[in-house]
């Protein structure tokens, strides 16, 4: 009989309680953190969920913009006016949930992107990194372009989706295609 091998123990989602008074208190460490400390368990990639202490109502997704919002404030924003403005405009819009995801690919495309450049970084010498960052460089190049082919990918699955719903809602409405002659 084979033996069974014991799998890694997967890490425990952190549980963080909101209380009406605005705080947050880490059952893990059984104390009272500030958005800072809940910032820092983001950066440091741990498993976590916010939870209204009364209902018990999932608030991590409410918090987590809390932290962008200060982020954007604190004056390095990532995002200008015109490209907020952009998003929410696509709240409501037919376009949100492909625009949604269109964006959460992307930023992972690009993660993914600075991960691997970390990793090939980890050996570099003060100068190979110079020559490394150097646009013109072949292997940042390379990087990019893979970015840039994801990102057209992405888009160019969103418009595939956009027009197979709209040839859908035209077929079901009985009529004919846009473009289409007959």
């Amino acid at each position: 009989m084979p033996s069974k091998k014991p799998q890694p123990a997967k890490p425990a989602q952190r549980v963080i309680k909101k209380y009406p008074n605005r705080r947050l208190y880490d059952t893990d460490t059984s104390s009272y953190i500030t958005l800072v400390e809940v910032k820092q368990l983001v950066l440091d990639s741990q498993p976590f969920v916010v939870r209204d202490a009364k209902t018990g109502e999932d608030l991590t997704r409410s918090i987590l913009l809390q932290i962008i919002l200060e982020e954007e404030a604190g004056g390095a924003p990532m995002f200008t006016e015109a490209a907020l403005a952009n998003m929410i405009r696509f709240y409501g819009n037919a376009m949100q949930g492909f625009m949604g995801n269109y964006l959460e690919k992307n930023v992972q495309a690009f993660t993914d992107m600075q991960t691997q450049l970390a990793e090939q970084s980890v050996s570099l010498t003060p100068e190979m990194w110079a020559q490394f960052t150097n646009a013109q460089n072949p292997m940042m190049q390379g990087l990019m372009g893979n970015y840039l082919e994801q990102s057209k990918s992405l888009f160019e699955t969103m418009q595939e989706q956009v027009q197979k719903q709209t040839e859908q809602m035209f077929g079901a409405f009985g009529g004919k295609r846009p473009g289409s002659s007959s």
